[in-house]
C-alpha cells in the first residue's frame, strides 16, 4: 500500500483545554453547560439525607440541592470536613460527608444562616 491517497492517524498527546472548575476537557465540560457559575441565591436552603447503598456498608450523609456554584460548593464542603473531623467530597450539586453526622453538619449550616430540610 502507497501512502498517497490514504490519510494517516496521527494521535497526540496533549489534552487541549482543560476546564479548571471540573477538570474535563473543554468540550466536555460539564459546569460551564450545568451552570456552575451560577450566582448563589440570598435563601440556601440544604436539604439532608444519609445513604448507604453502593459504598460498601459505610454510611455518608449528603447535603443536597444546593446551589451549582463551584466555588461556593467548594468552600462549604472544606468547612464541614473540618467542623466534622471527616472527609468528604463534592459531587454535582451534593457534598457527602462520611458518617452519619445529620445533627452536626444541620447545627451548622443553621449558624452559617442556611436553611435546612431533613
Amino acid at each position: 500500500m502507497t501512502a498517497r491517497g490514504h490519510s494517516r492517524l496521527v494521535y497526540s498527546s496533549a489534552a487541549g483545554r482543560v476546564c479548571p472548575g471540573c477538570g474535563r476537557p473543554e468540550h466536555e465540560c460539564q459546569c460551564r453547560k450545568s451552570g456552575a457559575d451560577a450566582p448563589v441565591p440570598v435563601r440556601v436552603v440544604a436539604k439532608l439525607r444519609v445513604e448507604k447503598a453502593g459504598r460498601g456498608g459505610k454510611t455518608v450523609t449528603v447535603v443536597y440541592d444546593l446551589p451549582r456554584n463551584a466555588a461556593f460548593l467548594k468552600g462549604l464542603a472544606k468547612e464541614l470536613k473540618q467542623a466534622c473531623g471527616a472527609g468528604g467530597t463534592v459531587q454535582d450539586d451534593a457534598i457527602e460527608i462520611q458518617g452519619d453526622l445529620r445533627d452536626r453538619i444541620r447545627e451548622l449550616l443553621l449558624k452559617k444562616g442556611l436553611g435546612v430540610r431533613g
